[in-house]
């Protein structure tokens, strides 16, 4: 599987996205027990895996563990409700995806997810690429390891979300 996809495939079919997913559906396995999607195992081909998650309605996202983290991961549904094209949402500053007067309270849920690992529950005001503000309920955020156990990253899912 090479990194970047064919002439006319889907950047979240390339083997670098296609691991991000993977270490997502893991993530959310040993965060929470279960896993994120019904059918989606550790014996389940990393493609077939990838489609299915960026295609599922739920929401998905994760971003990178550096000091200012960028997105590294959106899901069809997030990439709908954001407004925002692939190449435009993947490697934005993840902070940008909520309002100014919203970042300390994010930031701190993130702090507190990292720390535990895991948080569910967590609700937010969001901010779309047009500068919709949207509140999501009931999320859960979970932290991302690489091959070695070592975080690099987290990630985010929620069904639950309304205009203001």
């Amino acid at each position: 599987m090479s990194d970047r996809p064919t002439a006319g495939e889907a950047p979240w079919l390339s083997a670098s996205v296609c691991e991000v997913a993977a270490r997502i559906l893991q993530g959310h396995l040993r965060a929470f027990g279960r896993p994120l999607l019904a059918g989606c195992g550790p014996q389940r081909d990393a493609r077939h895996a990838a489609q299915e998650l960026f295609a599922t309605p739920t929401v998905v996202l994760a971003h990178d563990g550096s000091a200012d983290p960028r997105l590294i991961y959106a899901n069809r549904a997030a990439l709908l409700l954001w407004r925002q094209r692939w190449d435009t949402m993947v490697g934005l500053p993840s902070r940008l995806t909520a309002e100014p007067g919203e970042r300390l309270e994010r930031a701190a849920a993130l702090e507190q997810a990292r720390l535990r690992e895991a948080l569910q529950g967590y609700g937010g005001i969001r901010i779309d690429s047009g500068g919709r503000r949207f509140r999501i309920e009931n999320a859960r955020l979970w932290t991302l390891r690489d091959r070695q156990g070592t975080p690099c990253g987290q990630a985010a899912t929620f069904a639950r979300w309304w205009w203001l």
